[in-house]
Protein backbone atom coordinates (compact mmCIF):
# COMPACT_ATOMS: atom_id res chain seq x y z
CA UNK A 1 0.00 0.00 0.00
CA UNK A 2 2.92 2.24 0.84
CA UNK A 3 4.63 1.64 -2.38
CA UNK A 4 1.63 2.35 -4.29
CA UNK A 5 1.05 5.51 -2.47
CA UNK A 6 -2.33 4.52 -1.33
CA UNK A 7 -4.08 6.90 0.76
CA UNK A 8 -3.77 5.80 4.11
CA UNK A 9 -7.17 6.82 5.33
CA UNK A 10 -8.47 4.52 2.11
CA UNK A 11 -6.27 1.66 3.03
CA UNK A 12 -8.16 -1.61 4.11
CA UNK A 13 -6.21 -4.51 5.21
CA UNK A 14 -8.84 -7.90 4.42
CA UNK A 15 -7.82 -11.05 6.27
CA UNK A 16 -8.31 -14.31 4.17
CA UNK A 17 -10.72 -16.25 5.93
CA UNK A 18 -8.33 -19.50 7.65
CA UNK A 19 -10.74 -21.89 7.27
CA UNK A 20 -10.57 -21.87 3.24
CA UNK A 21 -6.58 -21.93 3.36
CA UNK A 22 -6.79 -24.87 5.01
CA UNK A 23 -9.09 -26.11 2.01
CA UNK A 24 -6.88 -25.23 -0.47
CA UNK A 25 -6.83 -21.58 -1.05
CA UNK A 26 -3.44 -20.98 -1.38
CA UNK A 27 -3.12 -17.19 -3.04
CA UNK A 28 -6.48 -15.09 -2.54
CA UNK A 29 -6.45 -15.12 -6.38
CA UNK A 30 -7.91 -18.64 -5.57
CA UNK A 31 -10.97 -17.33 -3.49
CA UNK A 32 -12.12 -13.52 -4.98
CA UNK A 33 -11.11 -11.88 -8.22
CA UNK A 34 -12.29 -7.76 -8.34
CA UNK A 35 -12.29 -5.36 -10.88
CA UNK A 36 -13.06 -1.52 -10.58
CA UNK A 37 -15.91 -1.16 -8.14
CA UNK A 38 -17.31 -5.08 -8.42
CA UNK A 39 -15.51 -7.75 -6.44
CA UNK A 40 -16.50 -11.08 -7.10
CA UNK A 41 -16.03 -13.62 -4.36
CA UNK A 42 -16.61 -16.88 -2.43
CA UNK A 43 -19.57 -16.06 0.53
CA UNK A 44 -16.69 -17.51 2.77
CA UNK A 45 -13.74 -16.10 1.21
CA UNK A 46 -12.49 -13.61 4.29
CA UNK A 47 -12.74 -13.24 8.05
CA UNK A 48 -15.38 -11.44 9.25
CA UNK A 49 -16.44 -10.81 5.62
CA UNK A 50 -20.05 -9.04 6.12
CA UNK A 51 -18.13 -6.40 8.51
CA UNK A 52 -15.41 -6.17 5.53
CA UNK A 53 -17.90 -5.25 2.09
CA UNK A 54 -20.20 -3.09 5.16
CA UNK A 55 -16.61 -0.90 5.09
CA UNK A 56 -15.94 -1.55 1.06
CA UNK A 57 -19.50 0.05 0.64
CA UNK A 58 -18.71 3.11 3.33
CA UNK A 59 -15.03 3.60 1.46
CA UNK A 60 -15.56 3.00 -2.44
CA UNK A 61 -18.99 4.98 -4.58
CA UNK A 62 -20.65 2.57 -6.35
CA UNK A 63 -19.13 -0.39 -4.40
CA UNK A 64 -21.12 -4.16 -5.25
CA UNK A 65 -19.85 -7.75 -4.16
CA UNK A 66 -21.28 -11.29 -5.92
CA UNK A 67 -20.73 -13.12 -3.18
CA UNK A 68 -21.02 -16.60 -4.31
CA UNK A 69 -23.15 -19.05 -2.24
CA UNK A 70 -21.27 -21.90 -0.35
CA UNK A 71 -24.82 -23.86 -1.30
CA UNK A 72 -24.39 -23.45 -4.83
CA UNK A 73 -20.31 -23.66 -5.27
CA UNK A 74 -17.95 -25.08 -2.26
CA UNK A 75 -14.70 -24.08 -1.50
CA UNK A 76 -13.31 -27.21 -2.94
CA UNK A 77 -15.08 -26.48 -6.37
CA UNK A 78 -13.84 -22.98 -6.29
CA UNK A 79 -10.38 -24.18 -5.77
CA UNK A 80 -10.78 -27.48 -8.54
CA UNK A 81 -12.24 -25.51 -10.96
CA UNK A 82 -10.03 -22.08 -10.46
CA UNK A 83 -13.19 -20.22 -10.65
CA UNK A 84 -12.01 -17.03 -9.22
CA UNK A 85 -8.75 -17.12 -10.79
CA UNK A 86 -10.19 -15.77 -13.59
CA UNK A 87 -10.08 -12.14 -15.08
CA UNK A 88 -13.16 -9.54 -15.08
CA UNK A 89 -12.69 -7.52 -17.43
CA UNK A 90 -14.29 -4.10 -18.44
CA UNK A 91 -16.16 -4.01 -21.85
CA UNK A 92 -16.81 -0.43 -23.67
CA UNK A 93 -20.04 -0.54 -22.76
CA UNK A 94 -19.65 -0.11 -19.06
CA UNK A 95 -20.22 -4.26 -18.33
CA UNK A 96 -18.01 -6.85 -17.83
CA UNK A 97 -16.84 -10.03 -19.05
CA UNK A 98 -15.56 -12.85 -16.68
CA UNK A 99 -12.71 -14.91 -18.46
CA UNK A 100 -12.18 -18.30 -17.12
CA UNK A 101 -10.75 -21.73 -17.73
CA UNK A 102 -11.98 -24.45 -19.41
CA UNK A 103 -12.63 -26.24 -15.72
CA UNK A 104 -15.55 -24.13 -15.34
CA UNK A 105 -17.40 -24.95 -18.26
CA UNK A 106 -17.01 -28.02 -17.14
CA UNK A 107 -18.48 -28.77 -13.62
CA UNK A 108 -22.29 -28.80 -13.68
CA UNK A 109 -22.92 -26.69 -10.72
CA UNK A 110 -20.17 -24.44 -11.14
CA UNK A 111 -21.48 -23.85 -15.13
CA UNK A 112 -25.28 -23.38 -13.79
CA UNK A 113 -24.01 -21.03 -11.22
CA UNK A 114 -22.36 -18.79 -13.57
CA UNK A 115 -25.38 -18.92 -16.31
CA UNK A 116 -27.67 -18.22 -13.60
CA UNK A 117 -25.33 -15.26 -12.65
CA UNK A 118 -25.48 -13.62 -16.58
CA UNK A 119 -29.02 -13.58 -16.01
CA UNK A 120 -28.84 -11.80 -12.40
CA UNK A 121 -28.68 -7.75 -12.19
CA UNK A 122 -24.71 -7.33 -12.03
CA UNK A 123 -22.20 -5.80 -14.81
CA UNK A 124 -21.08 -9.20 -15.47
CA UNK A 125 -22.59 -9.57 -19.07
CA UNK A 126 -20.43 -12.28 -20.54
CA UNK A 127 -18.42 -15.63 -19.98
CA UNK A 128 -15.69 -16.53 -22.28
CA UNK A 129 -13.91 -19.73 -21.51
CA UNK A 130 -10.21 -20.93 -22.60
CA UNK A 131 -8.50 -24.10 -22.41
CA UNK A 132 -5.51 -23.51 -20.08
CA UNK A 133 -4.81 -27.06 -18.96
CA UNK A 134 -1.03 -26.83 -19.66
CA UNK A 135 -0.94 -23.90 -17.16
CA UNK A 136 -3.57 -25.22 -14.72
CA UNK A 137 -1.99 -28.55 -14.34
CA UNK A 138 1.32 -25.85 -13.14
CA UNK A 139 -1.04 -24.11 -10.65
CA UNK A 140 -2.10 -20.76 -12.89
CA UNK A 141 -5.47 -20.09 -14.48
CA UNK A 142 -6.23 -16.95 -16.30
CA UNK A 143 -5.13 -14.44 -13.39
CA UNK A 144 -1.73 -15.83 -13.29
CA UNK A 145 -1.63 -15.06 -17.19
CA UNK A 146 -2.14 -11.96 -17.02
CA UNK A 147 -1.26 -9.21 -15.11
CA UNK A 148 -2.66 -5.73 -15.44
CA UNK A 149 -0.74 -2.62 -14.07
CA UNK A 150 -2.71 0.69 -14.01
CA UNK A 151 -0.52 3.15 -14.92
CA UNK A 152 -0.87 6.99 -15.86
CA UNK A 153 0.30 8.32 -19.11
CA UNK A 154 3.41 9.53 -17.61
CA UNK A 155 4.42 6.30 -16.00
CA UNK A 156 3.14 4.61 -19.06
CA UNK A 157 5.67 6.54 -21.47
CA UNK A 158 8.45 5.96 -18.40
CA UNK A 159 8.41 2.43 -18.94
CA UNK A 160 11.00 0.40 -21.39
CA UNK A 161 8.95 0.07 -24.68
CA UNK A 162 11.10 -3.34 -25.07
CA UNK A 163 8.84 -5.17 -22.58
CA UNK A 164 5.96 -4.04 -24.58
CA UNK A 165 3.60 -6.62 -26.33
CA UNK A 166 3.82 -6.93 -29.88
CA UNK A 167 3.38 -9.20 -32.81
CA UNK A 168 7.69 -8.75 -33.37
CA UNK A 169 8.04 -9.77 -29.38
CA UNK A 170 5.67 -11.87 -29.29
CA UNK A 171 7.16 -14.29 -31.89
CA UNK A 172 10.74 -13.48 -30.43
CA UNK A 173 9.03 -14.90 -27.46
CA UNK A 174 7.95 -18.08 -28.55
CA UNK A 175 11.06 -18.57 -30.33
CA UNK A 176 12.87 -18.35 -27.85
CA UNK A 177 10.58 -20.64 -25.48
CA UNK A 178 11.06 -23.26 -28.45
CA UNK A 179 15.14 -22.82 -28.21
CA UNK A 180 15.55 -22.96 -24.20
CA UNK A 181 12.44 -24.59 -22.38
CA UNK A 182 12.80 -28.32 -21.69
CA UNK A 183 10.34 -30.45 -21.71
CA UNK A 184 11.74 -32.88 -19.33
CA UNK A 185 14.17 -32.66 -16.52
CA UNK A 186 15.53 -35.74 -15.00
CA UNK A 187 17.62 -36.40 -11.39
CA UNK A 188 20.65 -37.13 -13.89
CA UNK A 189 20.03 -33.45 -15.36
CA UNK A 190 20.52 -31.65 -12.35
CA UNK A 191 24.29 -32.39 -11.63
CA UNK A 192 24.62 -31.79 -15.02
CA UNK A 193 26.89 -28.37 -15.92
CA UNK A 194 24.82 -28.06 -19.09
CA UNK A 195 21.92 -26.90 -16.94
CA UNK A 196 23.21 -23.75 -15.41
CA UNK A 197 24.64 -23.00 -18.65
CA UNK A 198 22.23 -23.16 -20.58
CA UNK A 199 20.15 -21.66 -18.15
CA UNK A 200 22.02 -18.80 -18.18
CA UNK A 201 21.64 -18.16 -21.39
CA UNK A 202 18.07 -18.49 -22.26
CA UNK A 203 18.10 -15.91 -19.15
CA UNK A 204 21.21 -13.73 -20.84
CA UNK A 205 19.17 -14.15 -24.32
CA UNK A 206 16.21 -12.66 -22.34
CA UNK A 207 17.26 -10.01 -21.01
CA UNK A 208 18.89 -8.88 -24.11
CA UNK A 209 15.63 -9.49 -25.78
CA UNK A 210 13.45 -7.43 -23.65
CA UNK A 211 16.05 -4.78 -23.52
CA UNK A 212 17.08 -4.95 -19.52
CA UNK A 213 20.69 -5.05 -19.21
CA UNK A 214 22.78 -6.83 -16.66
CA UNK A 215 20.17 -7.91 -13.80
CA UNK A 216 21.41 -10.96 -13.16
CA UNK A 217 24.96 -11.44 -10.94
CA UNK A 218 26.25 -13.93 -13.36
CA UNK A 219 25.74 -11.64 -16.07
CA UNK A 220 27.33 -8.44 -13.84
CA UNK A 221 30.54 -11.02 -13.31
CA UNK A 222 31.52 -10.79 -17.07
CA UNK A 223 29.50 -13.41 -18.44
CA UNK A 224 26.65 -11.65 -20.16
CA UNK A 225 24.98 -8.99 -21.74
CA UNK A 226 25.87 -5.13 -20.30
Amino acid sequence: ARLNQVNPQQVIFAQQNPDVIDQGVFHNDVIAVSNRQVLFCHQQAFARQSQLLANLRARVNGFMAIEVPATQVSVSDAVSTYLFNSQLLSRDDGSMMLVLPQECREHAGVWGYLNELLAADNPISELKVFDLRESMANGGGPACLRLRVVLTEEERRAVNPAVMMNDTLFNALNDWVDRYYRDRLTAADLADPQLLRGGREALDVLSQLLNLGSVYPFQREGGGNG
